[in-house]
């Protein structure tokens, strides 16, 4: 008579499946699957890692390792450079644990009460703020809860299985609602709003995400350093200051191609009412623009008036070029303490690394 074989994995091949990833200096472990990416598993588990665009460009969730191995995943250049590489360096988001594993990581503060959630909400407005920049106000459903730090984001899904991260625009004190501010890449969901999207319409959202948010344990001056879109986030953290009456100095940068893409230039300049100091730069403004204001790249207007940032924070928020370059030469160039630059990196829709 044939005996029955035991198909089952014994104890060595599923610990082969998975491996112990300690995170110092929280001296946590956590035993993350073989493929599965160290900061997805680090999240599910509420682990205080920064992060942000989760594509492998900003760098935030960057972190050395001390002991073990990993696979570096598709990390691109621009969130790792080669020198960091060889220093043991890698990304959360990408690298995966091939044996057991330690890595030294930058943490967050504790953020207690904003739980991820799923919710249904209706289009309740939709205005073009530029001929390529709309924005999307969305009400929630009156028992939602749904609540947020200044500067974090959220997917919005749309049929057809489409996620895209958008950051919320509005302060948390205005309930109800989310604003959002989506600039025409020409992607599937930039083609979904701009072509088919009407008020009322049914969609969904998922939220809040990221470590993009003001450090309310300083009360050091800040510079708000935005491109395009990156307005959004932003704009949230400035009218939150401002409701909460934080009393910080607050300086905005805000760059653009050309002037046009400054599409809430009112809004920006009516803060100067309260304290604020804003800073229009426009970097490719054609004659018929009669553009009278600062011109070229908007982080080096920073450096032309602040040459020493030793003790200042930064919140920056755009397109990678802009983020990478303004860390890079705030931290290099003009004492900018590297833990004092806090960023949010805006990935196109349109790209496939988004």
């Amino acid at each position: 008579m044939e005996l029955p074989v035991d198909l089952s994995k014994n104890d060595e091949t599923v610990h082969a499946e998975r491996h112990i990833v300690t995170f110092q200096p929280l001296d946590r472990t956590l035993e993350v699957r073989r493929g599965e990416k160290i900061l997805a598993a680090a999240l599910a588990a509420n682990f205080p890692v920064p992060y942000s665009c989760q594509s492998g460009v900003c760098g935030s969730c960057k972190a050395r390792v001390t002991a073990g191995t990993c696979d570096h995943g598709e990390a691109q250049h621009a969130g790792l450079s080669a020198s960091e590489t060889q220093q043991g360096y890698v990304l959360l988001c990408q690298a995966t644990p091939a044996s057991d594993v330690t890595v030294q990581c930058r943490t967050v503060p504790s953020v207690n009460g904003y739980p991820v959630k799923k919710t249904p909400c209706r289009v309740a407005a939709l205005e073009r703020l530029a001929d390529d920049v709309m924005r999307i106000r969305l009400k929630l459903p009156a028992n939602a809860q749904f609540r947020f730090l200044p500067g974090q984001y959220i997917d919005l899904l749309i049929p057809g299985g489409i996620r895209r991260s958008l950051s919320i625009a509005n302060s948390p004190e205005d309930e109800g609602f989310i604003e959002l501010h989506l600039r025409n890449y020409g992607g599937p969901l930039s083609n979904f709003v701009f072509g088919k999207l009407k008020e009322n319409d049914l969609l969904r959202l998922e939220g809040p995400f990221g470590s993009f948010f003001v450090r309310d344990d300083s009360d050091k001056p800040m510079i708000l350093l935005a491109s395009g879109t990156g307005f959004a986030p932003i704009q949230s953290i400035i009218e939150h200051e401002l409701q909460k009456g934080s009393g910080r100095q607050m300086t905005l940068y805000w760059g653009g191609r050309r002037p046009h893409d400054l599409y809430f230039d009112s809004l920006a300049r009516s803060w100067a009412d309260h304290g604020i100091t804003y800073v229009p730069v426009v970097s490719d403004a054609l004659s018929e623009d009669d553009w009278r204001g600062r011109s070229g790249f908007v982080h080096e207007a920073v450096m032309r008036d602040i040459a020493d940032l030793s003790s200042y924070q930064v919140y920056a928020c755009g397109a990678p070029v802009v983020v990478l370059s303004a860390k890079r030469d705030f931290t290099g160039r003009c004492s900018l303490p590297e833990d004092e630059f806090f960023a949010d990196i805006f990935v196109s829709g349109a790209s496939p690394s988004a």
